[in-house]
């Protein structure tokens, strides 16, 4: 900027010259005054007259750099003097450095002045703006100013204000990474770095909006790591490296073609499948939602072989004494790649039996042999099909006499069924629940293992009669049952020390003085002796740390129920199964042995969701099928679970008897949310294993933490967290363990939901009285793999938290403890305990009051009456027209699949009863029962008024509840 003075031109003036004179003295510098008055070739060189002083050269805008100070310089023409002005103050003229030198083009002088500013300068500086600069040129006419230059100290600070994040993004998804620069005189420029690579703008990607890092839509390639670079003159600045993840959600592909129909002949199951692969999951994108597999029911058309029709007439007698009748094979047609009909179409005879003849000679001396030789094979033919049609005759007949004979009685409409149900009461003898130390009650810690002393049945009753038949419960007479038993010739018992009276002791529980101790020898058949070797002697062989856990009892015509206790595995052998005068000695074994590497098939998934349990003896020989119940730990609501039932072989392989959702006639199966109810026919070892249909399986987990003192560290206390298949079975061994260690349930059980997502199970400690408790150091937080829990195996994950108080003053401990599996579902078991010995309370796990039974033979094993069951079944398994028969009772209790299995039954009624007995053996409720009988006779009362009566008085006994009955039998 330049601007012109006011004073007259340099040659004319007076006040000028003095103005000037003041100033140049105060700089230290000579002006003659008459330098306006010399010689006009002075002026001429230094330009014409009538010019201001013209800057070629301005100061510029400076940064000092750490302790380096800076050049200003100025330069113009004409001048006679130029001087720097900073701060509005003059630079003395010691400080400056000019020199004068001639343009060779013009001629004209040129003045340079130069000066240096150190950081000293610049920092006691104290104004309200920056430390600057301006030149001053003299000429004839008058002074010029330069523009101001700032003088700053150049820095850049280390810290981003602010830093990039991490991204995780869908592929086609827009990225933005943000970044601010750390503070910086002069401001830092931003540059991007992708994997130590510059990133430069693109059509997808753009850098310049704000330090900003945007693109437009993701790729594969653009997953990296990313840094944001700020540099100035001073100094380089690399920000925190931000992850950049793209994905790629999955899809499904397209459906394969529906298989063929798994059975030849009528209702079957065909599937179809998919993959996702349309695109497979990538960089942990989601696996695709829905099911893999689709399944549908298929009717494959049967086979029809064909059959004969009836002759047609004889044609009249040929001139060759040859009549000829024929056949069609349409009686029925072969169809569905049935076989076709068996023999000739065409059948020809001798008119008059071989006196006729033919030029004058017996007819049948002209016949060629070859055609004497045909005629025997048709007429051998005709009657080996004659003998089988008569064959199929008369067993068509027979079957149906049969039926006509079996059935036929129906209750409901002649009120067999009146004064059936009776009135009578449960009385509950087992109550057992698990209690926390912190309860006021005083439990039982743990179930004993041993299975000769007592074992409580959950659903263990006294059913006592209320109404007139006083004899339908009554217990049996002073009988003497003589038992077959292997055990007792290893005892040494004789077959007359085995005769027991049933009057005084319980007639469901077997003798204590005969209970065996199978701890050490295996379970036998009863029937066969001991010659007959156990199912379970080469696969279950007993451990001290180990043994495996079993139970029996000695069943007969009346049938029974075994429990394994604190198991959820319960067999139930229905009435009649076995024959009458006929006793077996029978078991069940839980195994303990690690066997799942065989059990599981190594080309697909599969997990064990359940015990491996064996009934026995080998040998067995039973009428009907018998009711197991197992429990399970597999989340069965959706479908994402392909569950099969597996048996072991002889030669120690396991094959698969069916699938839970396929039908079968050689087994039955009843999956429910906890456990499974299977029919069975064969004894052996059976396990359930399931294979999960996608990542959305659900395997349950039981979560339990426990407490006890560190014998080694007075001071020391030890948090013990175990997760555990959600089987009342895998929580025994977790129970028996912690008997023997001492130590104490501080939290109820909970239940955690698994995923099969392939993640981690995380644990870790939390809100410990970090002033009074210290934590073994690394332990705080602790890992178990996707694969350690998903085929844990009915065996239990244990994790361990060793704390240490500060002060043996200190006696409570309070913590958190959280189980959360990654991208799923947490728990949290909250810890508050005493830790002193003198305030513990010795609470154990569960409670088992009363608990005296440990099998249950005859009427008490059964909810059903044995008398109310009879006609139940005599009514539902006889067909008649109105539709009551099996089907429908078993439609109205629910259990309306694989009816095919019940078909095959001599009484399917008895099955599907036995059925119902398992699936309510907890609950004890009849309720179901009732209310299905009652809809049936709402259902047929127009038809007889007798069925009303009877159906309303049966459903009215059965579902009244426990109280109204024990009240009206006081």
């Amino acid at each position: 900027m330049v601007r012109k003075t006011t004073g007259a031109v340099m040659g004319q003036f007076s006040g000028g010259c003095y103005r000037s004179l003041v100033i140049l003295v105060f700089l230290g510098l000579q002006f003659p005054c008459t330098v306006a008055r010399g010689s006009r070739s002075d002026a001429l060189q230094h330009g014409t007259s009538g010019t201001l002083p013209h800057f070629l050269q301005e100061p510029d805008d400076a940064y000092i750099i750490k302790s380096n100070p800076i050049k200003l310089k100025c330069r113009a023409h004409p001048a006679l003097q130029i001087f720097f002005k900073c701060n509005g103050e003059w630079v003395h003229q010691s400080q400056h450095q000019s020199q004068e030198h001639t343009d060779q083009g013009t001629g004209l002088k040129i003045r340079e002045v130069m000066i240096n500013v150190s950081r000293q300068q610049v920092e006691d500086f104290h104004g309200p703006e920056d430390y600057w600069c301006l030149c001053v040129a003299w000429s004839h006419l008058g002074t010029s100013k330069s523009r101001k230059a700032t003088v700053r100290i150049a820095y850049l600070r280390k810290n981003f204000e602010q830093d990039p994040q991490g991204r995780e993004v869908p592929i086609k998804g827009m990225i933005v990474l943000h970044c601010r620069p750390p503070e910086g005189v002069p401001v830092a420029e931003v540059e991007w770095l992708k994997n130590e690579e510059p990133v430069g703008s693109d059509g997808n990607i753009d850098t310049r909006a704000d330090h900003n890092l945007i693109i437009q839509e993701a790729r594969l390639s653009d997953s990296g790591n990313y840094t944001c670079l700020a540099s100035n003159i001073v100094a380089k600045r690399r920000s925190l490296t931000a992850t950049v993840v793209v994905f790629v959600n999955g899809g499904w592909s397209l459906w394969t073609d529906w298989s063929t129909c798994n059975v030849r002949c009528g209702r079957g199951v065909q599937k179809r499948s998919r993959t996702c692969t349309n695109p497979a999951p990538l960089n942990g994108g989601t696996f695709c939602e829905g099911m893999s597999v689709q399944k549908s029911t298929c009717n494959a058309l049967c086979p029809v072989d064909g059959g004969w029709g009836e002759w047609t007439e004889w044609t009249v007698c040929s001139a060759a004494c040859v009549r000829q009748r024929s056949r069609e094979c349409t009686a029925p047609e072969p169809k569905h790649g049935g076989s076709l009909c068996d023999g000739a179409a065409l059948g020809t005879d001798n008119c008059t039996g071989g006196l006729c003849t033919q030029n004058r000679k017996l007819l049948h001396d002209a016949k060629p042999q070859g055609l004497e030789g045909s005629s025997d094979v048709a007429l051998y033919s005709g009657l080996a099909a004659g003998v089988v049609t008569v064959v199929v005759l008369i067993v068509a007949v027979t079957l149906y006499r049969r039926n006509q004979s079996e059935y036929g009685v129906d209750v409901i409409d002649s009120s067999a069924l009146t004064g059936g149900f009776q009135s009578f009461s449960f009385k509950t003898t087992c109550q057992g629940n698990p209690l926390l130390i912190n309860s006021s009650l005083q439990p039982d810690l743990t179930v004993s293992r041993t299975y000769t002393s007592p074992i409580c049945f959950q659903d263990s009753m006294d059913k006592e009669l209320i109404s007139q038949e006083p004899s339908l419960f009554d217990p049996l007479p002073d009988l003497k049952v003589k038992v077959h038993s292997s055990f007792m010739v290893s005892l040494g018992v004789s077959e007359r020390g085995a005769e027991y009276h049933t009057q005084k002791a319980h007639p469901q529980t077997f003798p204590r003085g005969l209970a065996p101790d199978y701890s050490g020898v295996g379970v036998e058949g009863t029937l066969r002796g001991r010659r007959e070797k156990s199912l379970l002697a080469p696969h279950a062989p007993s451990t001290p740390s180990r043994p495996p856990l079993r139970t029996a009892g000695v069943f007969g015509h009346a049938g029974g129920r075994l429990v394994v206790p604190n198991t959820g595995v319960s067999l139930l052998v229905p009435h009649g199964g076995i024959a009458e005068d006929t006793t077996w000695e029978m078991y069940m074994v839980i195994n303990q042995e690690n066997s799942s590497s065989s059990t599981l098939s190594e080309e697909s998934q599969e997990v064990l969701l359940s015990p491996e349990v064996t009934y026995g003896p080998p040998g067995l020989d039973l009428s009907c099928p018998v009711a197991m119940t197992i429990a399970h730990c597999a989340e069965v609501a959706a479908d994402n679970w392909s569950i099969r039932l597996k048996r072991q072989t002889q030669d120690n392989k396991w094959e698969e008897v069916m699938s839970v959702e396929e039908e079968s006639t050689s087994c039955y199966c009843l999956l429910e949310a906890q456990c499974c109810h299977l029919l069975l026919e064969h004894p052996g070892r059976y396990a359930l294993v399931g294979e999960p249909l996608s990542q959305e399986a659900v395997k349950r987990l039981r979560l339990a933490v426990f407490g006890s003192a560190d014998n080694t560290n007075p001071l020391g206390y030890s948090l013990r967290v175990y997760c555990v298949d959600d089987t009342p079975y895998a929580f025994q061994e977790v129970a028996s363990a912690e008997r023997v260690r001492g130590g104490r349930l501080l939290e109820e059980p909970k239940t955690l939901l698994f995923r099969g997502n392939s993640l981690s199970l995380q644990l870790s400690i939390q809100d410990v009285p970090q002033f009074l408790w210290s934590i073994k150091p690394f332990t705080t937080c602790q890992e178990f793999s996707f694969s350690q829990v998903w085929a844990s195996n009915q065996h239990p994950l244990q994790c361990a938290f060793s704390l240490e108080r500060y002060s043996p003053a200190s006696s409570q401990l309070s913590c958190k403890i959280s189980v959360r599996q990654v991208k799923g579902q947490e728990q949290i078991l909250q810890v508050y305990t005493s830790v002193v010995e003198s305030e513990k309370e010795v609470v154990p796990f569960f409670t088992q009051s009363d608990c005296t039974i440990t099998s249950q033979m005859g009427s008490s094993a059964f909810k059903i009456p044995l008398s109310i069951r009879q006609r139940i079944c005599a009514t539902f398994d006889t067909a008649n027209a109105k539709g009551k028969d099996w089907q429908l009772l078993a439609q109205k209790l629910c259990i309306d699949r694989n009816l095919c299995y019940f078909a095959r039954q001599e009484s399917p009624s008895a099955v599907i009863l036995s059925l119902w007995e398992a699936q309510h053996q907890d609950t004890g409720d009849l309720d179901s029962l009732a209310s299905a009988l009652e809809e049936i006779g709402k259902v047929h009362s127009t038809s007889s008024r007798t069925t009303t009566q009877t159906t309303t008085r049966t459903s009215a006994t059965l579902g009244r509840s426990t109280e109204e009955l024990d009240a009206e039998f006081t």
